[in-house]
């Protein structure tokens, strides 16, 4: 698969002071697919504004024709599948089958706790999850489910007349552990890293390609166990989290660096973050627009 150059862009703006415009402008400079978190709120956003996924990711679909628009990503922490389903099937509707579901088991941050609840351990996350993608795999490509979980039920839950992509719109599953990328094997079409968290700090960019590596070769096993080519799953590196940090955004030689030694790994997606002043995803957004622009062709 060739590579492919995806943006996310935080819901942190008003939509007619200036968030419309950006969802438009990635459209203008060719991103294959523009993202957003879904939170209730995230780290240094909490207290200034920040707006829902599901309404964003609607009103960017109206105002875009061809780019692609997901979730990096939906997680248990505050949603249900069952209704998760009905808005999916109803965005998929409105953007004419442009949307991807990333999907992840969540973690401690605000979201997990928002609603009043104690965090989730680890452990609960996992079964959660596990619970949790499967079902909504089943409310997407069946017109009514009926299931008792242990922590998500349907009672003849209808979603008629299902998605306008088929059987469904694609998952692309965030995971790195075994439970995860079992399920990112079995219902995903694509698969989500941010590299390894641990090496972030003081990690280098070398051993963050080893980490890369060694992620990739399970996802390998993890699909041989469930007799599934993984050459067919999209990879997908978000990045901003490894070693590198904003370094492949500071020139175009130096994205086309990351890229490539990404590229080489097996990667067939990079997502970036549009530029944020005065945060952690500051960049000039001339560099980052060269790069989308120019950038894939300069790997050759």
């Amino acid at each position: 698969m060739s590579l492919r150059l995806s943006t996310v862009i935080l819901p942190y703006r008003r939509w007619h002071e200036g968030g419309r415009a950006t969802w438009v402008r990635a459209e203008q400079l060719g991103f294959h697919t523009a993202y957003t978190y879904d939170h209730l709120s995230w780290r240094s956003f909490r207290d200034g504004p920040w707006f829902g996924a599901v309404p964003t990711l609607t009103a960017a679909a109206a105002a875009t024709e061809r780019l692609r628009l997901g979730t990096l990503v939906t997680s248990p922490n505050f949603r249900h599948p069952v209704t998760l389903a009905k808005e999916l099937i109803s965005l998929d509707d409105v953007s004419g089958g442009r949307i991807t579901l990333g999907v992840g088991a969540g973690g401690t941050g605000f979201d997990a706790t928002a609603l009043g609840q104690d965090p989730w351990t680890p452990r609960e996350r996992a079964d959660r999850f596990a619970e949790f993608v499967p079902l909504l795999d089943r409310l997407l490509t069946e017109d009514a489910v009926t299931h008792e979980g242990r922590y998500y039920s349907a009672d003849e839950a209808r979603n008629i007349p299902g998605c306008v992509q088929r059987p469904r719109l694609p998952f692309a599953v965030a995971a790195t552990g075994p439970r995860g990328l079992r399920l990112a094997a079995r219902h995903g079409q694509a698969w989500v890293t941010t590299g390894d968290p641990k090496l972030y700090e003081t990690g280098t960019p070398e051993q963050s390609v080893e980490a890369l590596r060694g992620q990739l070769a399970r996802l390998t096993d993890a699909c041989s166990e469930a007799g599934r080519d993984v050459a067919g799953l999209d990879k997908i590196l978000l990045t901003g989290f490894t070693p590198d940090r904003g370094r492949p955004l500071t020139s175009l030689d130096a994205f086309v660096d990351f890229a490539g030694r990404h590229r080489d790994l097996g990667f067939t997606e990079i997502v970036l973050h549009w530029p944020i002043p005065d945060s952690d995803f500051a960049a000039d957004e001339k560099i980052f627009e060269r790069i989308a622009m120019e950038g894939l062709a300069q790997l050759g």
